[in-house]
């Protein structure tokens, strides 16, 4: 497969984020649906002919979002306060911070995760970048509290289907009706209080420890 490369000329940089911003308003505000071309320009306040000339055409510009997403997700990692001697406990405030990534713009984590939009599937290449800028942290801090010879990467992947389990799920949840006899209560303290408790039940399991 050919790969789709994304325009990075300076000169581009100011228009294309403002088309991205606007982009993820309208998957914020109106969810995959509304993820047209028209729709992005409209929101961008110009013409289509704009969007197809800066990202040629609509996977060019979902390529461009999808890749956005990814540098906010490691900007909201890199947010997190600076590493302490409790490793274990800073590989929960990452995340911690995961969580809140994703409810902030379900739609969003929806796009980088599971496959919402149709018709969409981001160029192997560019998801191996992505990946590797996100993945790649998350397994520096397992490997602060993994023992020797064991593999990081397992581990971190293990701990990262786990976190993405929990917050897909509570996702969910969030999104139906609530239900009068769940044994969670409706609050974000309550579903916190479950995830931390889920991640920190997995690190237990795995053997992870400062």
């Amino acid at each position: 497969m050919a790969t789709r490369h994304l325009s990075t000329q300076p000169a581009d940089q100011h228009s294309r984020s403002r088309f991205l911003d606007a982009a993820l308003t309208v998957l914020t505000d109106r969810g995959v649906g509304g993820l047209t071309v028209r729709g992005v320009a409209e929101a961008a306040g110009a013409s289509t002919i704009t969007v197809y000339t800066r990202f040629g055409g609509r996977t060019g510009l979902l390529d461009a979002l999808y890749e956005r997403a990814f540098d906010l997700l490691r900007d909201e990692l890199l947010d997190v306060p600076p590493e302490t001697d409790d490793g274990v406990a800073d590989l929960i405030e990452v995340a911690l911070a995961y969580r809140r990534f994703a409810l902030e713009s379900p739609a969003r984590y929806a796009m980088m995760f599971e496959r919402s939009v149709h018709g969409y599937d981001p160029d192997p290449e560019l998801r191996t970048a992505v990946l590797r800028t996100t993945f790649a942290m998350f397994v520096g801090k397992i490997r602060r509290v993994s023992d020797p010879g064991t593999d990081s990467r397992d581990y971190g992947y293990l701990l990262w289907t786990a976190m993405h389990g929990l917050v897909s799920v509570e996702l969910t949840i969030r999104s139906q009706t609530p239900l009068s006899d769940w044994f969670i209560e409706p609050t974000d303290e309550a579903n916190e209080a479950m995830y931390r408790t889920g991640v920190l039940s997995m690190i237990t399991g795995l053997g992870l420890h400062n």
